[in-house]
């Protein structure tokens, strides 16, 4: 800034030294030629000063720029003193008029005078320079040529003072030049063809008689009204212009992106040379943000409240809402600006909302942290901050999905030996000590794309999925091949032999028996842990934690400390083998597997609301199997999608028999939560459908607790699509499940399926009437059909009447029944509701 100062100087002072040393040859008919030549040279000087004394101001950025009469000046000293005398003339005016303003009004240091004085030098002497290369102004008579050489002249002034000014800004603020040139070009446009207007005026009065200048100081005044109320409304225009902008920037969700645009704001609105913003935090804390001055933002936190600042060029505004303080906003305006009341007036409007925006942001920081600390919580161990046991679940079948289906995976289920006596002897203190010591090094044990977990109690769970590559054991041979309970000793070798699981079983219990002070007592913690293998596709998290279970308790019975499980030892796995492959038999012949079909009836009319289809076995050897002997086993299986396939095509055959017979009732099948992370199920329905040439609506879908409380993505898709086709859906057995309702939120169903434990209990139980009652209610209010199931007796059907149900099913209307029987319950049904009679209420023998 010095650098310019002193070149822009030495120009002005080279321009006036040569002007000066010019002679000058005076007309002979000049008006002014009695005029001593040094009172002439004062004459401009006073004239140059006059028009710098006369200023308007706007701001522009984080300054103000000046506009006076300059050109007029120029244009009436070109033609009282010869051209080479006025750089002189200049400087010695202009210096002197911004002394005075800075004496007055400014308060500018004798650089900035002297900067001001000597770009304004340099810019006369080019103007001078110009003008004079097409024409000779000193009194000479106003002709269109001698006019258009000082309009080519006073325009170079404007452009080179112009350009000075917004180069001087531009190196004090660090801005931009070319914004700053044009704004400060557009605003003393109108005041420099005035400018020129008044100068032309002045010589052709010189010319003819000066008793017309009297009239100029009213024109002067009218003009100079003109100039200052257009400039004031430009700037109200810029000023609000820029207080929506900022205020409009204002409307973030993170406080430090609302700090950021209020500083940036304000610098904008007000012009301000620097602007400092505190924001008030919990415990007496502030933080501090600022910007301006040409200096980088900045932002750092302060160890007590701001200090306190005051002076003519500073405005504070303290930030609230409502009684609450949220921080403190100062605004630093430049030394050539005095704040006035309009600034403090924009000021308390852009404060208030700066500080609502603030507000804002702290509440939805606080919301998020809460929302955060609820969500973990929900998933995670307040005692270890391991995952819980439903999380570990939930992520554990997540990864499981994510693999192939012959992935080998690994669960490890670890369970503290002698755990009750700590609690007993310690306390359960010491207890807790204890969980938190194992679940620490648990933690540091575990490795990437692993799933560790506290089940409950003293139980930890670790799900490995990258396992070294080993074949995977066929359902007939155990997963490990290994004696019930093998003893892996903690301090001898270890084998090379040894499987990975087993190796990181031993690990674990070697990091876990490592020496520890709990409640002051050194001990050494001793575990039981039980291993089982399987692939990703072959069994979901429940059915792998309950195999670790069984090789868990197999290690504590043999007195070792690691088990792998055996499948030769579980009487439930190997009837389940059993069981598997006869089902596979079963679907290849089709004779064994039938539907059993349960009608639904409207408990006003009688008429079929629908069918219930119930999957039965006729086992060649195990006699006759109900749902609850052999579905559990078919969903830990990979025989639950073509068995799925197999009773949804055969329901679909049955209910494509009714259409023959003019029946259009529904038909309910019950689906499997596993079913629903088959991502292919929803084309394979639809296939179905359209190979048999039923409705999709004639289609129900009923869906177990277990998919309601699931809240996986997939279960959600599947859904979705499945009710895009037109598919019905029902909730079965609702109202035992706490999250039923939430499910409803999620997922649109058609019907809800009132558990039987509910109605067989009505009559005796107020509770479970209230159940009925609240759920029917809700049924009707969401539009929903309500379906009772387990009705056996009359009094139940009267209660259920009574209760608004609309339509039923159980032993008391009808048994389950063969395909062959339905189609004519169902044409009886019918017939009798058309005919206004209720069916009878028992129909014996059906079955």
């Amino acid at each position: 800034m010095l650098v310019l100062t002193a070149a822009v100087l030495a120009a002005a002072l080279a321009a006036a030294a040569v002007g000066l040393a010019v002679p000058a040859d005076l007309p002979p008919d000049d008006p002014l030629d009695a005029v001593h030549p040094l009172a002439r040279l004062a004459i401009v000087a006073g004239v140059l000063a006059l028009a710098q004394l006369a200023r308007l101001r706007f701001r522009v950025a984080a300054g103000t720029v000046s506009v006076t009469w300059g050109e007029a000046a120029f244009v009436i000293g070109l033609y009282l003193a010869p051209a080479g005398w006025l750089p002189a003339a200049t400087l010695v005016g202009t210096g002197l008029g911004w002394g005075l303003l800075s004496i007055f009004s400014d308060r500018r240091s004798i650089v900035e005078i002297l900067h001001i004085a000597g770009s304004l030098t340099a810019a006369v002497a080019l103007a001078t320079a110009v003008t004079t290369a097409f024409g000779a102004p000193l009194g000479a008579a106003l002709t269109p040529a001698l006019a258009g050489a000082l309009l080519l002249g006073s325009l170079t002034y404007l452009l080179v003072s112009g350009w000075l000014a917004a180069l001087t800004m531009s190196l004090r603020h660090r801005l931009p030049m070319g914004p700053l040139l044009l704004r400060a070009l557009r605003g003393k446009l109108p005041m420099f063809v005035g400018n020129v207007l008044v100068g032309l005026a002045v010589i052709t009065i010189l010319e003819h008689s000066l008793r017309w200048l009297l009239l100029l100081p009213p024109l002067w005044w009218l003009l100079q009204q003109t100039y200052s109320q257009r400039l004031r409304a430009d700037d109200e225009r810029r000023t609000w212009r820029a207080f929506a902008e900022a205020t409009g920037a204002l409307n973030q969700l993170d406080e430090r992106d609302v700090a950021t645009a209020g500083v940036q704001g304000a610098l904008a609105v007000f012009g301000a040379d620097r602007v400092d913003l505190h924001v008030a935090r919990d415990g007496g804390r502030w933080r501090h943000y600022g910007g301006g001055g040409g200096e980088p933002a900045t932002e750092h936190d302060l160890t007590g409240a701001p200090e306190a600042e005051s002076g003519p060029h500073l405005l504070t505004r303290p930030l609230e809402v409502g009684a609450k303080p949220v921080g403190e906003l100062r605004v630093r305006f430049p030394r050539s600006v005095l704040p006035g009341e309009r600034d403090r007036d924009v000021l308390s409007a852009f404060a208030d909302a700066l500080a609502a925006a603030l507000h804002d942001a702290a509440t939805h920081q606080e919301l998020r942290i809460m929302a955060a600390q609820s969500s973990y919580e929900a998933v995670h161990d307040p005692l270890t901050k391991l995952v819980n046991r439903a999380a570990m679940l939930s992520k554990g079948d997540l990864a499981l999905h994510r693999l192939g289906h012959d992935h080998p995976v690994a669960l490890l289920l670890l369970d503290i030996n002698n755990f009750k006596e700590v609690n007993d002897t310690l306390g359960h203190a010491a207890g807790d000590e204890l969980l938190q010591v194992t679940a620490r090094r648990l933690q540091e044990l575990r490795r990437d794309g692993e799933v560790l977990g506290r089940l409950g109690g003293d139980e930890f769970a670790l799900l490995v999925t990258s396992l070294p590559a080993t074949p995977l054991p066929t359902p007939a041979v155990p997963a490990l091949q290994l004696p019930v309970a093998t003893e892996l000793s903690v301090f001898g070798e270890w084998p090379a032999s040894l499987p990975y699981p087993l190796r990181r079983a031993r690990e674990i219990v070697e990091e876990l028996a490592l020496p520890t002070e709990v409640a002051g007592v050194r001990m050494s913690v001793e575990a039981s842990v039980g291993v089982v293998v399987a692939g990703a596709g072959t069994a979901d998290m429940t059915e792998l934690l309950r195999r670790a279970d069984i090789a868990m308790y197999q290690a504590k019975a043999g007195g070792g400390s690691i088990a792998s499980y055996d499948s030769t030892q579980d009487a439930a796995s190997t009837d389940q083998l059993a069981l598997l492959a006869e089902l596979r038999e079963a679907l290849a012949a089709d004779d064994q597997l039938m539907l059993a079909l349960q009608p639904a009836v409207d408990l006003a009319t009688g008429a079929p609301t629908g069918v219930e289809a119930l999957i039965r076995w006729r086992h060649p050897r195990r006699g006759r199997l109900g749902p609850v002997d052999f579905v559990r086993t078919v969903e830990g299986s990979e025989l639950l999608g073509p068995f799925t396939r197999y009773v949804i095509d055969k329901a679909l055959a049955v209910a494509a028999d009714w259409a023959r017979h003019g029946l259009d009732v529904p038909i309910s099948i019950n689906l499997s939560a596993r079913s629903l992370l088959d991502p292919r199920l929803p084309s394979e329905v639809a296939e179905s459908l359209r190979r048999h040439q039923v409705p999709a609506h004639r289609l129900v879908l009923e869906i177990t607790e277990t998919v309601v409380m699931s809240e996986l993505g997939v279960i959600d898709e599947v859904l979705s699509e499945l009710r895009a086709m037109g598919i019905q859906l029902a909730v079965d057995d609702f109202g035992t499940g706490f999250s039923s309702l939430t499910f409803l939120t999620r997922v649109p169903v058609d019907e809800l399926k009132v558990d039987r434990s509910f109605v067989m209990a009505m009559a005796d139980s107020p509770e479970a009437a209230a159940i009925v009652r609240s759920t029917v209610g809700l049924g009707r209010e969401l539009g929903l059909r309500v379906v009772a199931e387990g009705v056996e007796t009359a009094d139940q059907r009267a209660a259920l009447a009574e209760l608004g149900c609309t339509a039923a099913q159980g032993y008391h209307f009808f048994r389950p029944m063969g395909s062959d029987k339905i189609v004519t319950v169902l044409q009886t049904q019918l017939h009798s509701s058309q005919q206004a009679r209720i069916f009878p209420l028992r129909a014996d023998g059906v079955s």
